[in-house]
């Protein structure tokens, strides 16, 4: 018979296997999981079981962070409002038209007094009615104006203070501007910084 090298070390090997894993259990006192046990213990469900009740919770969490959010819009708390709103020239923008006198944020009580007193004099003097009615879009006029005007000077100073970013179509800068100017001050939300007007953002 010939003698195999090769054949006695495969022997010898196959030996002293089940020691070494004799050992490593000694060590660890469990036994090492197989690969395909250790994946299938790391999986996790892609769906939950209860799909009403992880909505609910999830409709619940977005419920609360939004209302922290408007509370923080009410109490000016910048730190905890809308992403969109801690921009740095909203900020401003907000400041800057709060620093002012916009003559459209007396839009709506102006146009609801011309509007009850046309009704009141339409009974008695009717010819009173249509000044009245061209008094209301001389003011509407006057508001654009306003606008146009608040805009062109806050514009230059977003530029020079943020650049053209802050004033381009994705930021929406200008509708931001002119829907706040056309607020009553107290109905603002954000609400304004300061309790007065007059300061000026720097």
């Amino acid at each position: 018979m010939t003698w195999n090298p090769f054949k006695k070390n495969s022997e010898e090997k196959r030996a002293q296997e089940p020691i070494e894993e004799a050992e490593a259990n000694a060590g660890k006192g469990r036994a090492t999981p197989r690969r395909k046990e250790a994946q299938n213990q790391n999986l996790r469900p892609l769906v939950p079981k209860d799909r009403r009740a992880s909505s609910k919770a999830a409709k619940a969490k977005m419920r609360q962070k939004e209302n922290e959010e408007y509370q923080a819009m009410r109490s000016g708390d910048t730190a905890h409002m809308p992403k969109a709103e801690r921009l740095p020239w909203r900020v401003y923008i907000r400041d800057y038209v709060d620093a002012r006198i916009n003559i459209g944020e007396f839009f709506i009580p102006v146009a609801f007094s011309i509007l009850i007193c046309s009704m009141l004099v339409t009974t008695v003097l009717p010819w009173l009615s249509f000044p009245l009615l061209i008094l209301m879009y001389v003011y509407l006029i006057a508001v654009v104006i306003d606008v146009v005007l608040m805009w062109r000077g806050l514009k230059k100073k977003l530029v020079d203070k943020f650049g053209e970013a802050s004033v381009g179509k994705g930021s929406r800068s200008a509708s931001y501007a002119w829907s706040r100017a056309i607020q009553m001050r107290r109905w603002r939300l954000p609400k304004p910084r300061e309790a007065k007007r007059g300061h000026w953002p720097k």
